[in-house]
């Protein structure tokens, strides 16, 4: 871990980088033939028990994991998948969303507002890397233009303080990224570009109502937000993941992560 310290960002990422090359090369090295010989085709109930044995999803790797251990059998979705259905089956517990579009509620922001705090972090159940622009690429054909603005931009704002409008500097964000951290230069021509847009406030009370949501004694639940998921949330009639939206794919992906290919 000292050692690790006195690397710089970009050498972490190198020697990251030159390890997972290596497993690769180990993981996809040819078996001898008396391996060959011995290898047998598994059946498909075969591969689904094996499901609850492995600490990653066949489908997306590690990303569809939290915590440690082994993953378990994910429960079936309906055929034609709800907004409510993917919170109650796929990103529950969701607890910091929820808490996070309760403060908006409580304070009297807009709806559209509101559905961008229920729905910011949600994408982080897929993947967290860039999870601003992917939660808004996943959401935009379903939801009102200001809250894809707000969910896309709230990613680059949250590195930048605007006490004026309730926003300080997290200290998770010190030890996450570390205390010298300086954001990416595409980052920093976001924040640029969105400080100055006239709908700059939209992503920048996302951060507020973000920054504050992280109490372990609150269990917020969906129900207070049904209605106004019912009134900005366009819900395909096939289900989300089967209307050949642009982004169908990435639902189908959240349905099944086990999927191999």
């Amino acid at each position: 871990m000292a050692a690790v310290k006195l690397m710089s960002h970009e050498d972490r990422a190198d020697a990251l980088e030159d390890y997972c090359i290596e497993q690769l090369d180990k993981a996809v090295a040819p078996p001898d033939d008396q391996q060959q010989q011995q290898a047998q085709y598994p059946t498909v109930a075969e591969l689904d028990a094996q499901i609850e044995t492995r600490n990653r999803r066949r489908g997306v790797g590690s990303i569809f994991v939290a915590g440690t251990g082994n993953v378990r059998k994910l429960p079936a979705m309906p055929s034609k998948p709800t907004l409510k259905d993917f919170f109650e089956l796929r990103f529950q517990p969701a607890t910091h969303v929820l808490q996070s579009a309760t403060r908006a509620l409580e304070t009297g922001m807009t709806e559209e507002i509101i559905l961008a705090c229920l729905l910011h972090d949600v994408v982080q159940t897929l993947i967290k890397a860039d999870h601003g622009w992917w939660g808004a690429q996943l959401f935009e054909p379903y939801v009102p233009e200001k809250t894809t603005f707000a969910i896309r931009y709230h990613q680059a704002l949250r590195f930048y303080e605007d006490k004026e409008a309730g926003y300080e500097y997290p200290d998770l964000y010190k030890t996450m990224f570390g205390v010298d951290y300086t954001p990416p230069p595409y980052i920093q021509e976001t924040y640029k570009t969105i400080r100055k847009h006239k709908w700059y406030m939209e992503p920048r009370l996302v951060t507020v109502n973000d920054l504050y949501a992280f109490d372990p004694n609150k269990r917020p639940t969906l129900d207070p937000f049904i209605d106004i998921i019912g009134r900005k949330f366009k819900q395909p009639k096939e289900g989300l993941g089967f209307d050949n939206s642009p982004v169908a794919h990435m639902w189908r992906t959240l349905i099944n992560p086990d999927a191999p290919l």
